[in-house]
């Protein structure tokens, strides 16, 4: 088993960052995160005004894997994600959807207790840990961990999860691999412009997968196997996921171009991510069971 600290931390996605670590195909690597306030707010007291930008959204990373070249696909395999026993939530003025409804900025601490987060006396919410950012270094480009792209970066999908896969581009050597930003819960949307932001440590299994034709990033879940997109406006990003799972199912499955459209209008869910980034971010959901029929199985 590998570790890699929390305090090396990234806050861009670069094909000129220097890895922390190196390590083989197929090796166990755990990354201990920060919250995505570099865990600098430790009491309501504090807003978020007093963390700066700078500080915002730091990727434990990047994780060099040796046989990683571009035009390879890295495999994620989420086997654990442990967290804090408490969170921090924050709103201020034009952040976010209610960013011109907020009137101050307001920082809330929230417990974890049972496997629950401990909203108020009357609200307690089952927690479901997952990994706001993760991905791999752009070609030619750096990214802020805050962005999220086709490299994958600040997607913020709930469906990241403990159990499920992740499907990455490879773009530089070694892919350059770097996550964190972890909710012990969120909605789709994140419309306040957080989750419940939680330090904690990711365990994964990276394996570099060789001559893989996939439209990245893509994820297999307990349920679904599921296309993300992130591009300037939601409307875009919503199409861009679809067209992706379309070409999945046309491609690989085999399906007729009219008839895999026709599918998906049935049994392909579109679902919202986030709408709060530099980028929005949708995905497009089929159930597993539809790719069982066809003997299809992700590597």
């Amino acid at each position: 088993m590998e570790y890699i600290s929390r305090e090396l931390s990234v806050l861009t996605m670069s094909p000129t960052n220097k890895p922390v670590k190196i390590v083989e195909s197929g090796s166990t690597v755990v990354f201990q995160t920060l919250d995505c306030f570099s865990n600098q707010i430790q009491n309501e007291d504090q807003p978020f005004s007093s963390v700066g930008w700078d500080k915002i959204n730091p990727a434990t990373g990047p994780l060099y894997i040796n046989g990683a070249e571009p035009g390879d696909t890295l495999k994620v395999k989420i086997i654990d994600i442990k967290i804090d026993n408490k969170g921090v939530m924050t709103t201020a003025p034009n952040l976010g959807v209610l960013g011109d409804i907020v009137t101050g900025e307001t920082t809330k601490i929230i417990s974890i207790k049972d496997d629950k987060a401990i909203f108020n006396e009357k609200i307690q919410i089952p927690i479901k840990p997952m990994i706001g950012v993760i991905g791999t270094a752009p070609k030619d480009e750096e990214i802020p961990t805050g962005t999220p792209g086709s490299h994958g970066g600040n997607m913020d999908c709930k469906k990241i999860v403990k159990g499920s896969t992740l499907y990455l581009p490879i773009n530089v050597s070694g892919g350059l691999l770097s996550m964190g930003d972890l909710h012990a819960v969120m909605a789709d949307g994140e419309i306040v412009i957080c989750g419940l932001e939680i330090p904690g440590e990711v365990t994964v299994k990276v394996d570099v997968l060789k001559g893989e034709e996939l439209p990245l990033p893509m994820l297999d879940s307990e349920e679904s196997i599921i296309t993300i997109a992130s591009e300037e406006t939601l409307d875009e990003a919503a199409k861009t996921a679809t067209v992706n799972m379309h070409r999945f199912l046309v491609n690989e499955l085999g399906i007729e171009i009219d008839e895999a459209g026709m599918l998906l209008s049935l049994v392909g869910d579109l679902r919202i991510c986030q709408v709060v980034d530099p980028l929005m971010t949708a995905r497009m959901e089929i159930p597993k069971w539809i790719v069982e029929k066809y003997d299809y199985k992700l590597k």
